[in-house]
């Protein structure tokens, strides 16, 4: 089941095996314009998964006391798929050991059952908020990555020597190279990197 949100403000992946409560939270969460893809149970969401070949954006709401598997069990499942998006439990049973195992293994919090539902979309908004941070610094770590994979071994020579300030002479002499190679190696370093300057550079190698 997939609610139709009025906006998309993120995706919430449901699991809870009774149908009343299930409904309940699609038609709350719907309203307030997260899409719900609701399941009734681990087995369900975890095929939904597997058939999926793209990664999964938004976050996982779990039941605690479901059968065949418990919210406890489908969240190892996710972190032995390599999924490491927030997790956020509802139980109604609770419990002090329950919930530091819960939080041990990374859940995003433990919610009690009766919750108010502000409380509840509150949550899961943050922890949205969370994931897509969390997912946009990835994809800029990876972007940085690539960008440094895209330049030659000389490329990457002169810029280490650029960053910390040498002139293009001293660094002609290290690399026993003319100056006017490194000129050539140093502006295709910025225009890989994207940046304008030696400062820049420096600083666009340290992550800022």
């Amino acid at each position: 089941m997939i609610s139709a949100p009025m906006k998309d403000k993120g995706v919430v992946y449901l699991v809870d095996d009774e149908a009343v409560v299930r409904d309940a939270l699609v038609f709350l969460l719907g309203s307030r314009g997260l899409v719900v893809h609701a399941f009734d149970g681990g087995p369900a969401l975890l095929d939904f998964l597997d058939k999926s070949s793209q990664p999964m954006p938004g976050v996982f709401v779990l039941d605690v006391r479901m059968e065949p598997m418990s919210g406890l069990m489908l969240h190892e499942s996710l972190l032995s798929m390599g999924l490491r998006n927030p997790v956020l439990f509802l139980s109604g049973h609770g419990d002090i050991p329950m919930v530091v195992e819960a939080l041990k293994k990374g859940a995003f919090d433990f919610l009690e059952k009766p919750y108010s539902d502000n409380t509840l979309v509150d949550r899961i908004e943050q922890a949205l908020a969370v994931e897509a941070a969390s997912r946009a610094h990835n994809a800029q770590a990876q972007e940085r990555q690539a960008r440094l994979a895209s330049l030659s071994e000389r490329e990457q020579d002169v810029m280490h020597r650029v960053a910390a300030g040498k002139l293009n002479k001293v660094i002609a002499d290290e690399l026993h190279i003319a100056v006017r190679t490194v000129e050539v190696h140093r502006a295709r370093v910025f225009s890989k990197l994207g940046v304008r300057s030696a400062a820049e550079l420096a600083g666009w190698l340290a992550g800022g």
